[in-house]
């Protein structure tokens, strides 16, 4: 079973990066296009720390955080999304698919379903999101007062490569939700992108009800609060023990195996528009 498990593991692998070669060969036709592509989604993604850089221009602190501080947990999210976004944004088409009955065509192809829906259509000019999250990271990295160990060293890309994997279960979880509702992209774009906002923002504004939803139900607070909050030296929300922030691994782990549970049930309870 094991290694028909790993078997099938390397078959998706493959398929992703053909169809992903495939669509960037596509997009490297038309320079000029994914240039100004690219800057125009690392633009409209930069408008979103200006809004955080005017609200810093009235107060010192929000919720007790100065500007790098909410700087560095506004560049681990941003990073984080943006890496889940370009591996597998593409997910979040899955509802168009099933509605107009093209998700027929991807069943009958010798490649897993996963797969080539991740990799449907990869768009290269999400390289814009991310380089304007690690550029805020980098910004902010050098304006904290941050006691460098060896642990928050390690910490840092741990970090960056756990809250990517969160992002990456939340996208394919959404999408198994999309084989029920069909229409639900935007119920998905709320825990997507709508925890990606959330995320940028000290978790002391937020009401503790909120905190803990995050925290123990959608589990996003492990993509940066708890963490950053042990690199920042910051008292830990709700008063989770220190441990905490080095479980995001664990819990990025946790998250794509129920993820994947969630995509094979959608899959088997998938009816064909011919059916």
């Amino acid at each position: 079973m094991a290694e028909g498990r790993a078997r099938s593991l390397a078959e998706g692998v493959r398929a992703y990066r053909l169809i992903a070669a495939m669509w960037v060969r596509s997009t490297m036709a038309y320079r000029a296009s994914f240039a100004m592509t690219t800057l125009g989604n690392f633009a409209a993604t930069f408008l979103d720390f200006v809004a955080i850089m005017l609200m810093f221009s009235r107060v010192d602190a929000l919720g007790g955080y100065p500007l790098p501080e909410v700087a560095f947990l506004y560049g681990l999210s941003a990073t984080s999304f943006g890496l889940a976004d370009l591996l597998i944004g593409s997910m979040e088409r899955l509802g168009r698919r099933v509605r107009d009955g093209t998700l027929d065509t991807l069943l009958v192809r010798p490649a897993p379903v996963l797969a080539q829906m991740a990799a449907d259509r990869f768009a290269l000019r999400r390289l814009g999101r991310v380089t304007q999250g690690a550029l805020v990271l980098g910004w902010s990295l050098t304006r904290v007062d941050i006691d460098w160990t060896a642990d928050r060293l390690l910490l840092m890309p741990v970090m960056v490569a756990s809250g990517c994997g969160i992002f990456c279960a939340v996208f394919v979880a959404g999408a198994a939700f999309q084989f029920v509702a069909q229409d639900a992209s935007e119920v998905q774009n709320a825990f997507t992108y709508g925890g990606t906002t959330l995320l940028q923002y000290p978790p002391t504004v937020f009401a503790k009800e909120l905190v803990r939803g995050v925290t123990f139900v959608l589990p996003l607070a492990f993509v940066n609060w708890l963490p950053a909050t042990y690199v920042l030296g910051r008292p830990y929300p709700l008063g989770l023990p220190r441990w905490t922030a080095f479980a995001s691994p664990l819990v990025a782990v946790a998250c794509c195996a129920l993820a994947g549970l969630a995509w094979r049930a959608g899959l088997r309870s998938y009816r064909s528009t011919g059916s």
